[in-house]
């Protein structure tokens, strides 16, 4: 009986370490094994409902990792894989255990900055993850240079819903890159209504050719 009860406690322990196994794939990125996406907005979810109760400020951060293609695509995925797993590692290091870093997928993480008395702090934050990503790796026997774009913004002057403080981060890191990457930026409100113009504009030109509204024209060109 002794022994049939001890066969049936283990079964019981292997079948919650395999349930909490599963639950932690899910969650979590295979390679980096940080956050993935769900668990990054679960948390942005119950950080926001937080700071609302508390009167907090928080802050999203996007980084994207420039030119990484070129690496993937020169020295082979292994060494890109090794890369984005120092990265990682490097901009872990420089935040609090109460703030979340997350892959998003490719080279794109994310951070969430909370608890914040002053939004000024994650602008400072994001310069020093920056400046961390600038440090030379050593990957898959090469030394590498890489550089990242960042966009930030905070709640609740850039956002009072997850989905808007995430879209927001995104337009500002898309900026960074804009003005010749290696750089921080904070949410403009400019910056939607450029996403939004160029959006409308894309959808315009697509309808256009579907419906084959464009002409192709010659104008004589004389001295």
């Amino acid at each position: 009986t002794i022994g049939k009860a001890g066969r049936l406690a283990a079964i019981a322990i292997e079948q919650r370490q395999l349930t909490e196994r599963l639950a932690h794939q899910a969650q979590h990125d295979a390679l980096t094994g940080l956050p993935n996406r769900a668990l990054f907005e679960e948390r942005l979810h119950q950080a926001l409902a937080q700071a609302k109760a508390q009167g907090w400020h928080l802050a999203v951060l996007f980084i994207d990792l420039d030119r990484f293609k070129q690496i993937n695509d020169t020295l082979g995925h292994d060494t890109g894989d090794a890369l984005l797993q120092q990265v990682a590692q490097k901009l872990e290091l420089r935040l609090r255990k109460t703030d979340t870093l997350a892959r998003m997928g490719g080279d794109e993480f994310t951070v969430l900055l909370t608890e914040l008395r002053d939004p000024q702090y994650a602008l400072k934050v994001a310069q020093k993850l920056l400046d961390c990503v600038r440090e030379p790796f050593h990957a898959g026997g090469y030394e590498l240079f890489v550089t990242a774009s960042i966009g930030v913004s905070a709640y609740p002057q850039d956002g009072r819903d997850a989905a808007t403080l995430q879209r927001n981060a995104d337009g500002a890191m898309y900026r960074a890159k804009s003005l010749g990457r290696n750089n921080v930026q904070a949410f403009l409100p400019e910056i939607g209504v450029m996403a939004l113009e160029s959006l409308e504009l894309e959808n315009a030109l697509r309808k256009a050719i579907e419906h084959d509204e464009f002409q192709l024209r010659y104008q004589q060109q004389t001295d």
